[in-house]
C-alpha cells in the first residue's frame, strides 16, 4: 500500500475504531458514484490475530462494520461491509457505500402528497324525500351544494427523500449515522390538482432503496454521499448532499486530453439496438383507459426507430413525459466514451473535480477520428498505482 493510504475500519453502530490499518489486497479498486453507494473489493491473507474478536469472529462482519479509504489524512471513500466469504487463511471482502443500506429494508409507514380530499358534507341524508330543501325547515331551505374536493397538503421532492431515510434510521439498530442536507429541491410531489398523487405506503410493502432511486430517477436531482472527519478528528461524519437539481459544474478550467493526462480510454460505445428517436410510455390504467405520452428527437439523418417504457406507477402526463425524455435523452446520444485513465497532472489534480462535473474529453478515436465531447464524471476509481479511472456518461445524456 502506497505511503500516506491506509483503510480504517469501525463499528457501524457504536463507532468504535477497530482497525487503523487494515491489511487489504485489492481486487477492486474503491469506487464513487453518482447517486449511488459504489463500492470496493478486497481479499486479506493470511489471517491477522488482531482482526479476530474476542467472540472468535472476524472484526469484518457484514452489516456491523464500516471501512473507510483514507489517503494523506483525507477520507476519499467510506462504505459497509457487506459480503464475505472464506478460502483457507484468506477473507473475501465486499463493501458497498452507507447508501446501499435501506436496499431490502421495507417502507412501515405512510407519505402522501397531492392527495384529492372530499370534505364531508354537512346537509348528507337531511332531504329525505327529494323534493331538493333541507327537511323540516319552514320557510323551506334549499339544500346547499356540497363542499367542493380539494388537494391536500403536497410535500418537496427532498423532503420525501428525507422521510425516507429518517424511517430508515430511526427504526431499532438502524441509525448509521448519514445526515441529508436539510434545503428543498421546490418541486412539489403530486398533481396541483389531486388528479395524480404521490404516495408511499406500507400496505403496498415499498422497498426504501427502490423508493429512494425512484423518487431520484421520477423526478429528477442528483445526490452523493461524502465522509469526512470531524472537527476533533475523533470521529466520522458522514453525508448525503443534494443536488439542486444537480451537482457538479462546466469544468472549463480542467483539462483532459491525449498525450498529456490520459494514460488509457475505454472503448467508445455506439448505442446499436439501443438507439431510438422515439419513446412511447405506458402509466397506470389497462386498455384504452392506460396512461400514455409519446415523445420523439428525430433528425434529418436517422430512420424513426421506437422504444416502449412500461411503469405503472405513472399517471399524469408530466410524470410520463419526464420518464420518456430521460429515456430518450440517454437513447438518442451518439458516440461515448465511457471510462477514462488519468494520471495526476496540473491539467486536472487529483481531488480538484466532483462526482457530476461535466469535462471536455479531447481523443483521437480510430475509424471516427478527433473527438471532442463533453461528459458527465459520475464515478470515480482511484488506484494506488498513482492513477485514477473516471467513469463517463455524455452530458447531453442528462434533463433536469
Amino acid at each position: 500500500m502506497p505511503r500516506g493510504w491506509r483503510y480504517l475500519a469501525q463499528r457501524a453502530l457504536s463507532g468504535e475504531f477497530l482497525d487503523w490499518d487494515v491489511p487489504f489486497t485489492l481486487t477492486s479498486n474503491p469506487k464513487r458514484a453518482l447517486s449511488g453507494p459504489g463500492g470496493l473489493t478486497a481479499t486479506i491473507a493470511p489471517e491477522y490475530a488482531r482482526l479476530i474478536g474476542s467472540d472468535g469472529m472476524p472484526l469484518l462482519q457484514e452489516w456491523a462494520t464500516k471501512v473507510f479509504l483514507e489517503v494523506d489524512g483525507h477520507l476519499r471513500w467510506g462504505g459497509i461491509v457487506t459480503r464475505t466469504a472464506f478460502d483457507g487463511a484468506q477473507m473475501s471482502v465486499e463493501c458497498e457505500g452507507l447508501t446501499a443500506y435501506p436496499h431490502g429494508l421495507p417502507y412501515e409507514d405512510h407519505i402522501i402528497s397531492g392527495e384529492l380530499i372530499t370534505p364531508p358534507d354537512p346537509y348528507e341524508g337531511r332531504d329525505k324525500n327529494h323534493d331538493g330543501y333541507i327537511d323540516f325547515t319552514n320557510p323551506k331551505q334549499p339544500v346547499p351544494e356540497p363542499p367542493p374536493p380539494y388537494t391536500g397538503p403536497r410535500i418537496d421532492a427532498f423532503d420525501a427523500f428525507r422521510r425516507i431515510w429518517q424511517h430508515v434510521q430511526t427504526r431499532p439498530y438502524g441509525n448509521i449515522g448519514l445526515a441529508v442536507d436539510g434545503h428543498n429541491l421546490g418541486k412539489l410531489l403530486g398533481a396541483e390538482d389531486g388528479s395524480d398523487p404521490w404516495e408511499l405506503a406500507w400496505w403496498n410493502s415499498p422497498d426504501c432503496g427502490q423508493a429512494l432511486d425512484q423518487l431520484t430517477r421520477d423526478v429528477p436531482f442528483d445526490w452523493l454521499e461524502t465522509h469526512s472527519w470531524n472537527a476533533a478528528h475523533t470521529g466520522i461524519d458522514h453525508r448525503i448532499r443534494l443536488g439542486t437539481p444537480r451537482l457538479g459544474r462546466r469544468r472549463t478550467d480542467l483539462r483532459f486530453a491525449d498525450g498529456e493526462n490520459l494514460a488509457a480510454i475505454a472503448r467508445p460505445e455506439g448505442l446499436g439496438d439501443e438507439y431510438a428517436n422515439e419513446i412511447v410510455v405506458l402509466g397506470k390504467g389497462e386498455g384504452r383507459a392506460m396512461a400514455r405520452a409519446q415523445v420523439y428527437r428525430y433528425d434529418s439523418r436517422r430512420l424513426r426507430r421506437v422504444a416502449t417504457i412500461t411503469d405503472k406507477t405513472l399517471s399524469s402526463d408530466a410524470a410520463l413525459r419526464t420518464r420518456g425524455e430521460q429515456a430518450l435523452a440517454g437513447r438518442t446520444q451518439a458516440l461515448q466514451i465511457p471510462a477514462v485513465q488519468i494520471v495526476d497532472h496540473a491539467n486536472a489534480p487529483f481531488g480538484s473535480w466532483q462526482l457530476g462535473d461535466d469535462i471536455r474529453l479531447q481523443v483521437h478515436v480510430p475509424w471516427v477520428g478527433d473527438v471532442d465531447l463533453w461528459h458527465r464524471i459520475v464515478g470515480d476509481e482511484v488506484s494506488a498505482d498513482g492513477t485514477c479511472i473516471l467513469s463517463l456518461k455524455r452530458s447531453d445524456a442528462f434533463i433536469y
